[in-house]
Order: structure tokens, then sequence, then C-alpha cells
């Protein structure tokens, strides 16, 4: 029976992200501690990768096994899909023999007939539009840092992409205000900030997208940024490079019109001396590698609420 999909984060309400993130947090003590779970036992989740990875690769592999799962990893040159076949019958077939998929895929679009077609969960593991399995990673080490979402301030400084677009629509969920200063020419999804606006009208938050980086980081909780040169966008390496730099590096300046105990971060991987300077995402403010860490913890919770019942997934302690 199809569950619910994970596209964008926005198919999340307020208290879907909060207990995903609870179990999150229980999920990383208990397997510190050494508790196991059994969720997925006898089950197999297939891994789609149109692109590389490393971080969702490794953490859905080994979310996906220490649930007690079966991790069925393919590229789409190992698929019928590098020969022709349809997204939507590859989709129609896979969800005869998997419990649920992630796909890592170039276009959103992909992912988004992948899931109409699957009788089980999709999971975007990434698209050109969005990343949603990053940002449960940076609330959990938003959270873990600061003790609390709602009401943070976040700054992000970069280009408006994927993991920006998402970035939105999870402040939006949990009441985080969030100002995106990217150059012009390069904005977040009009669609992104649409939906993360409506979002916020019920949960307080503030969303907000403009082109002033010391606007979006006075005085924030947080300063994020990304790679402006995204898998496939090599060939415009030279004229992003002169959009972005220097006014939209994450400097230890730029750090300084921040909160005094603000942290850094970034989903990797970086381009030192790029996006940011080596003193900021190597210096003591730097969370990025708990961040890379919480991939697996948030993955794991993700996929136990995709997959179980909502009154099974209640009852889950660890």
């Amino acid at each position: 029976m199809k569950g619910k999909d994970f596209l964008t984060l926005a198919e999340m309400t307020p208290p879907d992200l909060e207990s995903v993130l609870s179990l999150s947090a229980a999920l990383k003590k208990g397997r510190a501690a050494g508790a196991g779970s059994t969720v997925l036992k006898g089950k197999s989740v297939a891994m789609i990768f149109e692109k590389p990875s490393t971080r969702t690769r490794v953490s859905f592999q080994v979310a996906i096994s220490e649930l007690g799962g079966n991790p069925v990893s393919l590229s789409s040159s190992e698929l019928q899909l590098g020969r022709g076949e349809t997204i939507e019958d590859t989709g129609m077939v896979l969800s005869r023999y998997v419990r649920c998929m992630m796909a890592r895929v170039n276009s959103h679009a992909s992912v988004v007939k992948l899931a109409k077609a699957s009788s089980v969960p999709v999971i975007n593991g990434l698209s050109d539009l969005y990343h949603p399995v990053q940002i449960l990673a940076d609330l959990l080490t938003l959270s873990e840092r600061k003790g609390r979402l709602k009401g943070l301030r976040v700054g992000w400084v970069g280009d408006g992409d994927n993991v920006c677009n998402s970035w939105a629509i999870g402040a939006a969920l949990t009441g985080i205000h969030f100002v995106a200063a990217t150059p012009p020419g390069y904005e977040p999804s009009g669609e992104a900030i649409k939906d993360a606006k409506h979002i916020a009208t019920k949960t307080g938050a503030q969303i907000r997208a403009g082109t002033d980086p010391e606007e979006a980081v006075k005085g924030a909780d947080c300063v994020i940024t990304d790679t402006f040169v995204s898998m496939g966008l090599e060939a415009e390496r030279d004229r992003r490079a002169r959009a972005f730099l220097p006014r939209y590096q994450v400097s230890a300046p730029v750090m300084s019109a921040a909160k005094s105990d603000a942290i850094f971060m970034h989903c990797l991987p970086a381009h030192r001396g790029e996006e940011v300077t080596a003193d900021v995402i190597d210096g003591p403010s730097s969370a990025v590698f708990d961040e890379a860490e919480n991939r697996l913890h948030t993955t794991k919770a993700l996929l136990c609420f995709l997959t179980l019942a909502p009154r099974e997934f209640s009852k889950l302690r660890f």
C-alpha cells in the first residue's frame, strides 16, 4: 500500500516534521548505545542514481541496512532507463519488488513521474529543484546546536539552488525566519518561495529572498551556503564565479555580522576559497560534519515515517 512521497518537503505538516526530527534524535542516541531496529526486516529499498553521490548513497545504504532491510543500489546506466524505458514503467516495475524507492535525478520532473507511477513511497534524494533529505539533517543539526528551531534566524548566502529551495520550505514548517541572499538571476524558485510563504502563515515563520548578503546574515543564528557550481553546471564556472565572488562568499567578516554564537552549515562537497573560506568551514563555528553525520539518522527516521502506518510510527521507541 502506498504511503506518502517525499519530493520537496512540503508534503509534510509541521507535526509530521517534528515527529521525524524527534525520532531522528532518538535513533542517533540509540545507535550510540548500540540499539538496533527491524522496521525494514525482510524488505528492500531501491536507490536510483542518475548523479554521483557520497552522503546520499552511503547514508541511505547504511540506514536501510541498520533498519534490517536490503538496499538495492542502481545507476541509470544499469537499468533499462539507459536504453529508453520510461521512468513510469520503471516505477511500476520496481514498486512490485521493493517497499520504498529513493531517486537522485537530474530533472525534478523525473522523480515526480516516478512517484506518480509507483505504488510505494518515493523519496527525492536530490533533483535540480529540491534536496529535501538534506534539510532534515540540517534541521536536526540546528536543533542540536541551539536547543530549538522556532524563532531562530537563518541566513542563506549564495546560489538559490535546490538546497535553498527546500530550506525555505523547511524553515516555514518549523517557524524559522529564513532570509536568502543571491546574485540577481540566481534567485530561489518562485514556486518554492510561494509554498514556503503559504506554510509560514500558519507557523509564524518569515521567508524572504533578496540580493543583500549583509541583510541575510545580520543577527542570524546560522549561516548557510552551497557551491555555486552544482553538478552539471561546470561549463558555467567562469560566469558564475564573476557573479558570486567576492560578494557572495561566506568569510569571517560575513560571519561576524551574524550572532556571536552563530554556526555555519554547508551540505558538502565544499570548495574552499569559492563559496566559503577555509577559516570558516574549518573553524569553531562550523557544524558541517555533524550535519553530514545527521544524514544517516534523519534518513532512518524518514524511512520509518514513510513505510509504517501512522499508529505504528507513533509507537516507535529507541
